[in-house]
């Protein structure tokens, strides 16, 4: 991996903050050793991106005190108030039922578009849309700055042999029938792969006993077309007996297509990686004994999948059961350890395998690296209305939210067994529920050409965009943040 921050020009840091001597050359005490020009190049970019954040940021705090007035602050101070009245509209409309509900969802409706009108009749609207485009440029800069000094190790992929007994397995009612839309069966076969079905009868077909099975009559890769579910039972097969594994984006959601950098408008191109294709090395999440290769869902989700009803109708069974989840008069009361963390009776708890860019509890953002050798844990407790008001204007940094890293998750109840989703799919498991990650302990083969995965961007601390404007950057800080 290449330190690519800390690098700054020798002579001007030299000038400015004193440095010393190295081969006649008189170095910045900021300057890391070993540095090319590549790199330096990368750190000025990053340097230029952070200053004209700082002075975006400062041309937003201008326009507000310019243009609001006297009586514009109030105003400002209403609108703020209004925003944290439309979280805690949520928390209501969510956490209660009958009158309150009703009430939650007006406030939560109505608030925000009470701030529009408020700012369009005081006549600060152009103050506030002025002041949100320069925050959103400074935010846009900022990202920039860590984007630059950030050198993505990535997964990198090696060059192996094409697979002579590959074995596919195919679920056609997964993601609504694109097994059968996009003629998978056909293009595959074609390419000299067996193809084992799921869903084709009324008979329920086990697709773990299937992956054993073809890897006893000798298949050298196992592939699935299927929900992230049926990919991780098949995905702990391949990683047992040390076997590549093909993913081929079929499922709904397809997380960890998404991940892998997979196209997922198009699972046939997943299908080139048969006789064109690169072998990536990634972690395999362990829960109880069972692989995942997303997330694992403690608490209101995982209740509320428990549900019969929730797969056809997902809304009205959530908005039945969270009133009860998130009051705790259901649910099991959790008691979380991390490495370094306790989490006490978190409402909702998402574990991952490797972390998630920003800290989503429902595991809708992206994993910039899958061979970190971490977990991710988001935590989330909500007591009340004003914590669901902090954390509707302070999003993950709200203190209701805990997002840590750990290699090692246990988590305890006061019951014996608890729900738990698990990729998607209900289960129960006896207390405690310890997860731990197998670092690079699936062979996954991709094809050479893919769309790859998007950018993450980090959430933006304004620390580290000050120091890397001074030219001050903390090379172990940014190394453990940002090399992702």
């Amino acid at each position: 991996m290449i330190e690519i921050v800390g690098a700054v020009d020798a002579q001007e840091g030299a000038s400015k903050h004193g440095g010393r001597t190295v081969n006649g050359t008189r170095r910045s005490k900021w300057a890391l050793p070993h540095v090319g020009r590549t790199q330096r190049d990368a750190v000025s970019r990053a340097r230029g991106w952070a200053r004209l954040a700082l002075v975006l940021l400062a041309a937003c705090v201008a326009v507000v005190m310019a243009g609001a007035g006297s009586d514009g602050w109030l105003i400002l101070f209403i609108g703020f108030v209004l925003l944290a009245l439309a979280g805690a509209g949520v928390w209501w409309m969510l956490a209660h039922r009958g009158g309150a509900r009703l009430l939650g969802g007006l406030l939560a409706v109505s608030a925000p578009v009470g701030v529009l009108v408020l700012y369009a009749m005081s006549g600060l609207w152009p103050v506030a849309v002025g002041a949100l485009g320069l925050w959103a440029g400074a935010l846009a800069s900022a990202r920039a700055a860590l984007r630059s000094v950030r050198r993505p190790k990535g997964t990198h992929g090696r060059k192996t042999p094409p697979p002579r007994r590959p074995v596919l397995i195919m679920n056609v009612r997964s993601g609504g029938g694109k097994v059968v839309k996009h003629g998978l069966v056909e293009r595959a076969e074609a390419l000299g792969a067996q193809v084992v079905l799921l869903g084709a009868d009324d008979l329920h077909t086990d697709p773990e006993a299937e992956a054993r099975r073809a890897v006893a009559e000798g298949a050298d890769l196992l592939g699935v077309a299927g929900g992230d579910g049926t990919q991780a039972l098949v995905a702990a097969v391949a990683a047992e007996h040390d076997v590549p594994f093909l993913v081929i984006a079929a499922g709904t959601r397809n997380h960890f297509a998404m991940d892998l950098g997979l196209d997922r408008t198009d699972p046939t191109r997943s299908l080139d990686a048969l006789t064109n294709g690169v072998e990536l090395r990634v972690d395999l999440g362990d829960v109880g004994g069972r692989a995942f290769v997303n997330t694992v869902s403690f608490g209101a989700y995982a209740e509320i999948v428990q549900s019969p009803d929730y797969r056809d109708a997902k809304a009205a069974t959530a908005l039945d059961h969270l009133p009860d989840l998130l009051q705790g008069e259901a649910g099991p009361t959790l008691d979380v350890h991390t490495d370094d963390t306790r989490v006490h009776a978190p409402q909702a708890l998402l574990v991952s395998n490797n972390a998630y860019a920003r800290a989503d509890p429902l595991g809708g953002g992206r994993r910039p690296r899958l061979d970190a050798g971490l977990l991710g844990v988001i935590g989330v407790r909500v007591e009340g209305a004003a914590q669901a008001a902090e954390l509707a204007l302070l999003g993950e940094r709200a203190g209701s939210i805990t997002s840590v890293t750990s290699r090692r998750v246990v988590v305890e109840a006061d019951r014996d067994r608890i729900a738990v989703a698990v990729d998607g799919e209900a289960l129960e498991l006896a207390t405690p529920v310890v997860c731990t990650v197998r670092p690079a302990a699936l062979r996954v083969r991709v094809p050479r050409h893919r769309p790859g995965a998007a950018y993450a961007p980090p959430t933006v601390d304004w620390r580290r965009i000050l120091r890397l404007a001074l030219g001050h950057p903390d090379p172990r800080t940014i190394k453990e943040a940002y090399d992702v």
